[in-house]
């Protein structure tokens, strides 16, 4: 297996000292390999921005490392760490484009001070440009663009030091759903062209599930679970996990009380599977959906339902025991409280 492009051993941040001390990060471990793409979640105030932040050390860590391929960020300073900043640049919800500068000499800015000749770093900015869409605005100024269209001049301002590691901090939160796509598939393309390594922070499920191979989530500054983004969807072990994975849930205290429930899982089968119609043809048993948060992932079903059996008790042993012989689903009962 290829070795992590970042690896965060017991990383920890602490804002302030003694009783007023805010503790945003504690004990971190993540090893991020190169060539994914990796989602980093959680609710505002969980540290995800100060995690993102201390790997590229533009916040120090109070303790831990961070090794950027290879290298300890924590043990570098002044020229040392300028320069291998170049290999983790960083995309930010406000875009921090130069207003009074042109998108040519934004994709410019970065490359001015590495010291490239200006018509070489001209050649280089044009060539980024053409690579996010936007050669045609080139001579055009912030102000003239739209949200997406900023962000695709930060992208590619963002790749003119020809990084390993692309940082993305919140970079659709500002945007509409259509531009949010549109920036995800360019990730996703550069992602796969340049062999570019992303680093997705983000508070939207939907970011995690359009482009990642691999999350963390985030809760209260530690790592509440971590692993492959279907493993997680379809069995997510923490309280942390199963609010953001299904944030509408499948709660039984607000459900009229019955005699008998059943919660199923939905592991990453397809999204084809009729279970519910199934039930009534192959066992003549009708059930109730009483509540569900589901959702197809490349053609895959993750989620969960809560379905009411019949109160006979043959008819209800009949369904469960459909339901267990089921490729990809899993159920266990469960109890109403009125």
């Amino acid at each position: 297996m290829n070795h992590p492009i970042i690896q965060i051993q017991h990383l920890t941040k602490t804002f302030g000292s003694g009783e007023t001390a805010v503790h945003a990060l504690e004990d971190i471990n993540l090893d991020i390999f190169p060539g994914e793409i990796y989602g980093i979640i959680g609710l505002s105030g969980a540290g995800k921005s100060t995690l993102v932040r201390c790997m590229n050390l533009l916040e120090t860590p109070t303790s831990g490392t961070v090794l950027v391929d290879g290298q300890d960020m924590t043990r570098l300073s002044g020229r040392a760490l300028r320069q291998a900043r170049r290999n983790v640049t960083m995309i930010f919800q406000s875009f921090n484009l130069l207003m009074q500068r042109s998108c040519l000499k934004n994709v410019c800015f970065p490359m001015e001070l590495c010291g490239i000749p200006s018509a070489q770093a001209k050649r280089r900015a044009m060539e980024l440009l053409e690579l996010v869409g936007l050669a045609d605005k080139a001579n055009a100024y912030p102000a003239q663009l739209s949200g997406g269209q900023k962000q695709r001049v930060a992208i590619a301002r963002a790749l003119a030091t020809d990084p390993k590691v692309l940082l993305c901090d919140e970079a659709t939160s500002a945007l509409d759903p259509t531009t949010t796509a549109s920036i995800l598939s360019l990730l996703k393309q550069l992602n796969q062209t340049l062999g570019v390594t992303v680093v997705v922070i983000t508070h939207q499920m939907q970011v995690i599930e359009e482009i990642c191979s691999r999350v963390a989530i985030l809760d209260g500054g530690s790592v509440a679970e971590q692993g492959v983004v279907q493993d997680i969807f379809s069995n997510p072990t923490t309280d942390a996990a199963r609010r953001l994975v299904y944030p509408n849930g499948v709660r039984t205290d607000h459900i009229p009380s019955a005699s008998r429930a059943v919660r199923i899982s939905f592991n990453g089968g397809t999204v084809y599977q009729p279970l519910i119609s199934s039930l009534a043809i192959d066992c003549g048993v009708k059930v109730s959906i009483l509540a569900a948060d589901t959702r197809s992932i490349n053609g895959h079903a993750f989620g969960t339902m809560l379905l009411s059996l019949p109160e006979d008790a043959n008819e209800a042993a009949k369904a469960l025991n459909y339901i267990h012989s089921q490729h990809n689903i899993t159920a266990e009962e469960v109890e109403y409280r009125v």
